[in-house]
């Protein structure tokens, strides 16, 4: 069974996303906090991320970042609501996420996209 991390600091979006792909067979760990996420992902050994931009704090660019720098072939996508070119081509190209989502985002979709992640 392949584990997703979710990472959002608000817990109705971790939890939809929960819900989403249990019910494709995926595990997930959850994380409100870029802090969280770091701290679990040395226990947790997750798969892939999905890791929203916009967090108090610690935000998505920052923890992504770190990420990059210790686990440089965990695959990443950005999961946030910020749907301007300028960040899509900040997340893609200029930081190499593996993936941007903008929320709201469709079940189909999502689960593709994330099946996509864990399989390449």
């Amino acid at each position: 069974m392949k584990k997703i991390m979710v990472v959002d600091d608000e817990p109705d979006t971790v939890d939809l996303v929960k819900l989403v792909l249990e019910t494709e067979g995926f595990e997930v760990i959850p994380a409100y906090s870029g802090r969280e996420c770091l701290e679990k992902l040395e226990k947790e050994k997750p798969d892939a991320i999905l890791l929203d931009i916009m967090m108090p704090a610690m935000d998505g660019w920052e923890v992504f970042k770190i990420i990059r720098e210790k686990y440089k072939e965990l695959p990443v996508a950005m999961l946030t609501i910020r749907n301007q070119d300028i960040d899509k081509m900040l997340g893609l190209h200029v930081l190499k996420a593996d993936d941007y989502i903008t929320k709201p985002f469709g079940r189909k979709d999502l689960v593709e996209r994330v099946k996509k992640m864990v399989e390449s």
